[in-house]
């Protein structure tokens, strides 16, 4: 294609319909490649984790079940710092932290139990399975039971409970909303709970873990029976319901288990006055918290022993007493010390792990975002090339077809104004030089006259339509065309013009002034028959104000004035954000102000 072509091409405004095409097919390449970025930063951040978060989870419950409670705890802990994003892992990062719980509240520490189970609570609705809430809320219970705040522990059972689904699991929590009514005494709300489940024994199955029936059995005929014991008058259900459920719990071969059931009865003879089963019951009590090294209980059941025995094996088990408490207060510190090493072990871990991965992602982004900068520069640059060539063409054209239609209405009103002021007058000159005698005195006189006449009116005419000087010679211009209208029948009264500093007004304003001016004299000429004219130029606050008054025949007995004069000098005033004021209806001559900024 030639320079001309390429021209021409641009000139038939061809360029009007490839930009939107062309700004189109950039912006659909940048938002794919923008989509594939977005996309690969959701697949980084997707990464399946599964696999690495079962085999930490199997970690946990290795040492769990080899009560190596510390190593489970850090592993535990480990398994949930990995559930990132927690929403996606829900189950593992709710059941790690409920696994954490445990192991916290068995070892007494009530406060960071809580502070972990806390962090489960906002993701337990995005679980797979409801035992996750149960669970949490169940431990929140356990909570603030051990920690004697016995409201809030009804309230987080209350939550388990209508979370629960099967019979099984709501009679478990409806066991231990009646164990919290124990410790507020409020032991006949405690049977009224426990006495229907404990009545339909062979309803109440754990389906999916089968050995879990006949634990919470026991536990609920063992919870019936202290408040039976405690609420009075009901001695032989109480021995029932504790008989029951040491031959229930004696089938688990579980001493932690068997250390409530011979507690339970070490009350029961203890309140009716057997001090021989009392003692019984006090030493197996003791013997299986002491076989299943859970000390805190085996202090417990020593204390009651002491209460129990003669005097002088109560003085032995005292001073084993005092050792057990002192090594467990000990062993409670030291255990709290690994489970805080091991916490902070892992988090500190982790952290590293996450910097690492949040420098390399930092710099993924970073690429990222370098090449959209790049993309959504190339396109600005395109864009503002096209918006350059577009306004360029427009601009030019559209300036070559306000020039042409500038020149065509100042020729048509040139024209306009020559045939109406002129044609007539050569007419009559053509006519006087054809049919007249010119050597007669009258006759030249009369040609010379109408000579001068068209001469003068030409010169107007050209005046009208010439450049307009605003440089210092302005004032005497303006002046010198305000006076080609006076006449020996129209005087002028010019006030204010040489107190104006022309130099500080802008040349268009002058310019406008000058034909405003022109276009007031003009009309005072053509309509109005004034003989006399005052024109008052002043300026104050930077606004010059300028006052036409004629005593001429006015707007009302000639509307000649408002249609043709004024409407040309309102706009030009409109123009440079000026406002017009003049008298429409005046029959004793014609009033006229208007006012610009300067």
């Amino acid at each position: 294609m030639t320079k001309k072509n390429l021209f021409h091409f641009f000139k038939k405004n061809y360029i009007f319909l490839c930009l939107p095409i062309f700004i189109t097919v950039l912006a659909f390449s940048f938002f794919t490649q923008f989509s594939e970025a977005k996309e690969r930063q959701i697949q980084h951040v997707k990464k399946d984790r599964s696999a690495e978060i079962k085999q930490m989870q199997k970690k946990a419950y290795a040492f769990w079940d080899s009560d190596k409670n510390d190593s489970a705890l850090f592993y535990f802990n480990k398994t949930q710092l990995l559930c990132e994003p927690k929403a996606d892992y829900a189950d593992y990062y709710c059941g790690s932290l409920n696994n954490m719980v445990e192991i916290l509240q068995r070892y007494g520490n009530y406060y960071e139990a809580e502070a972990t189970l806390i962090k489960a609570f906002p993701y337990l609705e995005k679980t797979t399975n409801t035992k996750y809430a149960v669970n949490a809320y169940t431990f929140m219970a356990y909570n603030y039971l051990y920690t004697y705040d016995y409201e809030k522990a009804l309230y987080y059972h209350k939550k388990a409970l209508k979370k629960a689904v099967s019979t099984f699991r709501k009679s478990r929590i409806l066991s231990e909303i009646a164990f919290v009514y124990m410790h507020q005494e409020r032991y006949q709300e405690a049977i009224n709970l426990l006495e229907p489940i404990a009545r339909v024994r062979y309803k109440i199955a754990d389906k999916i873990t089968p050995s879990n029936t006949t634990p919470l059995r026991a536990a609920i005929l063992y919870n019936l029976g202290l408040s039976y014991l405690y609420h009075g008058n009901h001695k032989e259900e109480a021995f029932k319901c504790f008989d029951e459920s040491l031959k229930l719990t004696l089938t688990l071969n579980d001493d932690y288990e068997l250390i409530g059931n011979y507690h339970a009865f070490y009350k029961y003879y203890k309140k009716y006055n057997n001090p021989e089963l009392k003692k019984i019951n006090a030493e197996k009590a003791y013997y299986c918290a002491k076989r299943a090294k859970a000390a805190s209980y085996e202090i417990n059941m020593l204390a009651q022993l002491i209460e129990a025995d003669n005097a002088e094996n109560s003085r032995k088990h005292w001073k084993v007493y005092i050792k057990k408490v002192d090594s467990l207060i000990v062993s409670r510190k030291k255990a709290k010390n690994q489970f805080a090493d091991a916490i902070y072990n892992s988090k500190k871990d982790r952290e590293e792990n996450l910097e690492l991965k949040t420098q390399k992602a930092e710099k993924e982004l970073q690429i990222e975002r370098q090449k959209n900068r790049n993309i959504i520069l190339y396109i600005s640059i395109v864009f503002a090339l096209s918006a350059f060539l577009f306004l360029f063409f427009h601009l030019s054209k559209k300036g070559k077809k306000e020039k042409k239609d500038a020149i065509y209405i100042s020729e048509a009103r040139i024209s306009r104004k020559l045939d109406a002021e002129l044609a007539n007058d050569l007419y009559h000159t053509i006519a006087l030089v054809q049919k007249e005698d010119l050597e007669l005195s009258q006759n030249k006189n009369q040609l010379l006259n109408n000579l001068e006449e068209i001469y003068s009116k030409a010169r107007n005419i050209s005046k009208e339509n010439s450049l307009i000087t605003t440089d210092e010679n302005y004032i005497s211009e303006l002046k010198e065309m305000i006076s080609g209208y006076k006449t020996q029948k129209v005087n002028i009264l010019l006030q204010g013009f040489d107190t104006v500093r022309w130099n500080q007004i802008e040349k268009n304003k002058k310019i406008i002034l000058y034909r405003v001016m022109q276009e007031l004299f003009l009309n005072m000429k053509k309509h109005s028959e004034a003989s006399l004219v005052s024109v008052t130029l002043k300026i104050s606050n930077n606004i010059l104000t300028a006052s036409y008054v004629d005593n001429g025949i006015g707007t009302k007995n000639n509307p000649l004035i408002l249609k043709n004069g004024l409407q040309n000098v309102e706009n030009r005033i409109k123009t440079i954000k000026g406002t017009i004021t003049f008298d429409k209806n005046s029959d004793k001559g014609f009033k006229l102000s208007f006012t610009f900024p300067i």
